[in-house]
């Protein structure tokens, strides 16, 4: 029995028992599909953090207090005083220092419209310095002016607009009236993390609006304390400013006011982009070894399948072999069977899946990044279920008298 003809008789019985071969293909192309959406999904989720991240400026240094030195997770201590900003503009190649603080507020109003808020940024002008302007311009220091981002300026029912005045409740109820001087696409001066522009921004001057002061230890007057500050190097630099920053860290008042269990960190763009795109994978993954479950359970209705259609078929197997079919051929046709079940499942499963990766990007609102590798990774999958599925019922098949099989009811 040649190749074609065991492809012809394999996919006769699949056609003779629609039903139930529909049913087993199921199971498969969900598991293929579940693997492909989740892939599609965290190349996607990847491309987009990473994209995002690197469009900061590749020769940014975010300098923060971070617990146990991991990352940027701890970045909320307020620990570089305004002596620390004069240091590190001191250094050799640094362009702007740029720092941030975070303004407790509760609400955001404007014409009447109130809308809850838990926070708003205080930084420089030196922030927007590269940032692109929907329209006006940046806040002066020492006005009482606000910079919004897309996003919040539509927050309310009648959308803000550049010199508009908007009223900011904060805590212990005090307000304050600021007008609208600029409209900005994203954000602006802050850790890459918060830089996403699907989030709302509202930025403030820290003069006079940010009052979280310390005593500096190394002048002993009350200066204003951030949480955040972003060093702007000389591009041709980036790496050797790093490294000044990074030796200059242990003289300034932030490393006196650091608390215990922190550490002062300074990383760069490309760091942070490294370290989002080793968590998005280890967590697509994880996710994706979830989704193989799926995989194992169409893999079961396979060789369920095969199992039943062995003892169905149980009297043609005794007549095939009773005309000169040998084990090996009987063998070949149930394994061709499995395997054309395991390949149609994920033909149809691969489609399904970049439609569901394609839904999970749209709801997130990232662009969709597709990763082909792993189609073709998914179809050798479903060929490879079929057949280990298939393996055990094809032997059986092969190992049964041909004398007791024909005498089979």
């Amino acid at each position: 029995m040649d190749a074609g003809e065991t492809l012809r008789l394999g996919a006769r019985a699949i056609r003779a028992h629609k039903l139930r071969s529909a049913l087993t293909v199921l199971g498969i192309l969900i598991g293929i599909a579940a693997v492909v959406t989740f892939v599609t999904f965290g190349a996607s989720l990847q491309a987009d953090v990473v994209g995002q991240i690197e469009e900061t400026s590749a020769s940014n240094v975010y300098l923060v207090a971070s617990e146990d030195g991991d990352g940027f997770g701890g970045a909320g201590q307020p620990v570089f005083t305004e002596a620390d900003l004069t240091t590190f503009r001191g250094i050799e190649g640094v362009r702007r220092v740029v720092p941030r603080g975070i303004l407790a507020v509760t609400a955001i109003s404007h014409r009447g419209d109130t809308v809850a808020r838990t926070r708003a940024t205080a930084t420089t002008p030196d922030a927007f310095a590269s940032t692109t302007f929907v329209a006006g311009d940046s806040f002066e220091l020492g006005r009482e002016e606000v910079v919004l981002n897309r996003r919040a300026a539509t927050l309310f029912a009648t959308n803000a607009t550049v010199g508009d005045t908007v009223t900011l409740t904060l805590g212990g109820g005090r307000t304050r009236n600021l007008t609208v001087v600029g409209i900005i696409e994203g954000s602006a001066g802050q850790v890459p993390f918060d830089a996403f522009g699907s989030q709302p921004r509202v930025f403030v001057p820290t003069d006079p609006l940010y009052d979280t002061v310390v005593e500096s230890p190394s002048t002993g007057a009350n200066q204003r304390v951030y949480p955040q500050v972003t060093v702007v190097a000389d591009p041709a630099q980036t790496t050797a400013v790093r490294e000044r920053v990074e030796r200059a860290l242990p003289g300034t008042d932030a490393a006196a006011l650091v608390p215990e269990g922190y550490q002062l960190v300074a990383q760069t763009s490309g760091d942070l982009a490294d370290q989002v795109e080793e968590i998005v994978t280890r967590l697509t993954r994880f996710v994706t070894g979830i989704a193989v479950i799926a995989l194992i359970v169409g893999a079961v209705g396979i060789a369920n399948i095969m199992l039943v259609s062995v003892t169905e078929r149980t009297r043609e197997i005794g007549i095939m072999k009773a005309v000169g079919a040998r084990n090996r051929e009987v063998m070949g046709l149930f394994l061709t069977e499995a395997v054309l079940l395991g390949l149609l499942g994920a033909a149809l499963g691969v489609p399904v899946g970049i439609l569901g990766g394609w839904a999970a990007a749209a709801y997130a609102e990232i662009p969709l990044t597709l990763a082909p590798g792993w189609f073709a990774v998914a179809v050798v999958v479903g060929i490879v279920v079929g057949a280990l599925a298939g393996l055990y019922p094809a032997w059986r098949a092969a190992r049964v008298d041909p004398i007791e099989a024909l005498r089979y009811e």
